[in-house]
């Protein structure tokens, strides 16, 4: 038969097969029992000894809120959030296709770190670090907010640095380089060459740009929309992800003829007008141009040379003609994760300088 024995927090009952449960009322008045049970009674002791503790540390928290799945509960949290449409594309895939199939079923008070730690070393010999890494930060964002919400009390995921993707060292090429890029690319594109490089635009920053953006007057590009460009081939038109992707970058004075001649002969008219548009006068789409710029890479000789590799040319050279840190964060439109450089913001000025010298320094290599 059952046997109980009574005391003052809880009780504790012998089952049918010899192991014991553990049992107490809750702060929310109702009975709950432990989530498994014991080989002696001194363990089940044990047990609600640590529960009374933990009660009157004010530290408890109630069980049953924990047995929502991961999948509808992380489903709820994606939506729950205002995020770009890439971004959570980007979420709903990573969730889909590296966190659902082992952990969507399970309730997130049943996740432990064993778990966590077992799952990141199965996707790590399927797919790449970087995946896995953005994967790995998404289970760990939607479980800090479960620890928020009072459903689990500790984020199981505790891996130092597995949320940190590898991102291989980009290529930098000397200005020569650049040179025959422009001059095996397209005219229409030249400019769109030149911006990525020189004031280190991002492809949706630059495939987002409006004539009344440009100042080329006072050598300078307000960078307020970009476009998206969703797997389907959809394109949507957004705003920088974050603040300091909201920016005004200086443009050397040596490729303003360049920006002229371009909004004179392929921009869309009026103020609003697109500055970079395809060869049929649509909007510029990035699977529309990697046809021609595969094509250019491989005649210069650089097959693995991406068009964000330009940006990166950029920012070394703004980097080796003095650029500061804060000054680099401010022209790439980089957000700091360290407090004491959230409010501070490179000077006008020193940007203008930062361009002149980019742009001397790209006069003396220029072909004709």
């Amino acid at each position: 038969m059952i046997a109980k024995s009574r005391r003052r927090f809880g009780n504790i009952r012998e089952l049918p097969s010899g192991r014991f449960q553990a049992r107490y009322r809750g702060p929310d008045g109702l009975l709950h029992a432990a989530p498994n049970t014991f080989d002696t009674s001194t363990d089940a002791e044990v047990w609600l000894v640590l529960k009374e503790a933990e009660i009157r540390r004010g530290e408890w928290i109630n069980p049953d809120l924990g047995k929502i799945t991961f999948e509808e509960y992380a489903s709820q949290w994606i939506d729950d959030r205002v995020l770009k449409v890439r971004t959570e594309g980007l979420y709903r895939g990573l969730l889909r296709n590296h966190l659902v199939p082992t952990f969507g079923k399970r309730q997130i008070a049943d996740i432990r770190e064993a778990d966590v730690r077992r799952w990141r070393k199965q996707r790590l010999k399927a797919v790449g670090q970087s995946t896995v890494a953005k994967a790995y930060q998404l289970l760990k964002s939607v479980l800090n907010t479960a620890v928020e919400d009072e459903l689990i009390r500790r984020n199981p995921c505790r891996i130092k640095g597995a949320g940190t993707p590898y991102t291989p060292e980009r290529q930098v090429i000397p200005l020569t380089k650049v040179s025959e890029i422009l001059a095996a690319s397209p005219e229409r594109y030249r400019a769109l060459i030149l911006l990525g490089t020189f004031t280190t635009l991002r492809w949706g920053e630059l495939a987002g740009l409006r004539r009344s953006h440009l100042d080329l007057d006072e050598g300078l590009v307000h960078v307020i929309d970009t476009v998206a460009e969703l797997d389907g081939g959809q394109l949507r038109d957004e705003t920088p992800k974050s603040r300091a992707g909201r920016r005004t970058v200086a443009i050397p004075e040596e490729i303003i003829p360049d920006l002229r001649e371009h909004l004179a002969t392929f921009a869309e008219h009026g103020p609003e007008g697109r500055v970079f548009i395809g060869p049929r006068g649509g909007p510029l789409r990035r699977s529309g141009f990697r046809r021609t710029w595969n094509k250019v890479r491989a005649q210069v000789g650089l097959p693995e040379f991406h068009f964000h590799d330009l940006r990166h040319v950029g920012n070394t050279l703004a980097a080796s003609n003095g650029a500061s840190l804060k000054e680099l964060m401010t022209r790439m439109g980089h957000s700091s994760t360290r407090a004491a450089l959230i409010y501070q913001h490179a000077s006008k000025d020193r940007d203008k300088v930062i361009a002149q010298a980019i742009g001397d320094a790209f006069k003396a290599v220029r072909r004709p």
